[in-house]
């Protein structure tokens, strides 16, 4: 066993020197100092007014690391340049020994430019300006139609490019994208609708519970696949008609298409009382009041509003007023509840519904409790009876007395 733990450690000792002789050697073979700098693409072609966007990417394969000034030596005239990180503009770089650092080289004309060649020239140098590195980018711009035929063409098609439905809801189209390239590429999704909508992509097919929302895809040559497109329309949207647009676009090719969403209105009635309470007490025959507000849940104004009862038989249930003639969205309308018990009605609980109707089948109801209690005719009648018992009390007392 010992013999056994010897050789362990032996072998163990072994590898680490091997590994640092290793590590001597490859040290040894590296130069001192060694950075470069390349462009992800020395030529592309673009359609007009298309903005233009790329890796500059910094290899540090010296002993160092190096701090790396860079700037943009040569630009077309008409055209910004800048160079940056996805967080901001920068002007220079730190490389670590070994490593590479990504920035992203940016161009966009001021204006529609016209069809060319046009040459770009990024410059970098070390703070020490004993490395000096720069590399040409040609940017060919052609015209849209030109653009497309160069590259193939991507189709993008809406199964059902036009839905209607309820201002609060959530509406998903079903997209195919087609490439007629001859390479694979992953294309870029982007989506513009009205101001505050969510506008999201994720696979079709894919389970609701476990849906992922994606913004790139990649297809192979001359293949094709198909997106769900989620709509979430904001919570101030009205009703109306609201054009939005999808699209895809990759390296010399772009598509779009046009969609539709219909929004109508949605209506909504709610019934309750100022106090909340939903009770009252009643008297056989008497008239008892109530207060009953009417607010328009939806998003429409909802019209011809009137009420209708589900009551003990005989009662009585008068509105005030009868009916409403509109209700804006939020908006809250009162009305006066008159209830009248039958005559005969016994002591104790009854329901009482009340609903609301109105437009588009809109419609909402509250349940009350009322209490019948004994009617006062009955409570001063009783009170008339004791008043006579106690005055023929007295009078009795009286007569027994001068006896």
């Amino acid at each position: 066993m010992a013999v056994l733990l010897s050789f362990i450690i032996v072998l163990f000792f072994v590898s680490l020197s091997c590994f640092a002789v290793e590590k001597a050697v490859e040290d040894t073979a590296k130069p001192d100092r060694a950075i470069t700098m390349a462009a992800q693409y020395s030529g592309v072609r673009v359609p007009q007014g298309k903005k233009i966007s790329m890796n500059l990417v910094f290899m540090n394969q010296g002993k160092t690391g190096e701090h790396v000034v860079v700037w943009v030596d040569k630009a077309p005239q008409g055209w910004e340049t800048s160079i940056e990180t996805p967080q901001f503009e920068v002007t220079g770089v730190y490389v670590p020994v070994g490593a590479e650092k990504t920035l992203i080289f940016k161009a966009a004309p001021r204006n529609s430019s016209k069809p060319g060649k046009y040459l770009f020239r990024i410059a970098a140098r070390t703070k020490d300006g004993k490395f000096r590195m720069q590399e040409s980018i040609s940017v060919e711009v052609v015209k849209n139609e030109e653009a497309k035929k160069s590259s193939g063409n991507i189709k993008l098609t809406a199964f059902y490019p036009v839905l209607k439905g309820p201002v609060k809801g959530e509406y998903e189209f079903s997209v195919m994208v087609k490439s007629e390239l001859d390479r694979a590429a992953i294309f870029k999704l982007f989506a513009s609708g009205p101001e505050g909508w969510n506008i999201s992509f994720k696979p079709a097919y894919e389970s609701k519970l476990k849906a992922r929302y994606i913004s790139s895809l990649e297809i192979l040559a001359n293949q094709s696949k198909v997106l769900d497109v989620e709509v979430k329309p904001s919570l101030s949207a009205t009703a109306g008609e609201y054009p939005l647009k999808v699209g895809v676009s990759t390296e010399g090719a772009e598509a779009d298409t046009e969609l539709k969403l219909v929004l109508i209105g949605s209506y909504g009635l709610k019934l309750g009382t100022p106090s909340g309470l939903l009770s009252l007490d009643a008297r056989p025959g008497e008239k008892s009041n109530i207060s009953i507000y009417v607010r328009n849940t939806g998003t429409v104004v909802n019209r011809d509003i009137v009420f209708t009862t589900f009551k003990p038989e005989n009662w009585k249930i008068e509105f005030k007023p009868e009916r409403i003639d509109s209700i804006k969205p939020n908006d809250i309308k009162q009305v006066e509840a008159v209830i009248t018990p039958y005559e005969d009605a016994l002591v104790g609980d009854y329901s009482l519904k009340v609903q609301a109707k109105g437009e588009e089948g809109s419609q909402d109801a509250v349940e009350f409790r009322v209490t019948v209690k004994a009617s006062q005719v009955w409570g001063w009648a009783g009170l008339g009876i004791i008043a006579l018992v106690i005055i023929g009390l007295i009078l009795t007392f009286r007569f027994l007395g001068r006896r």
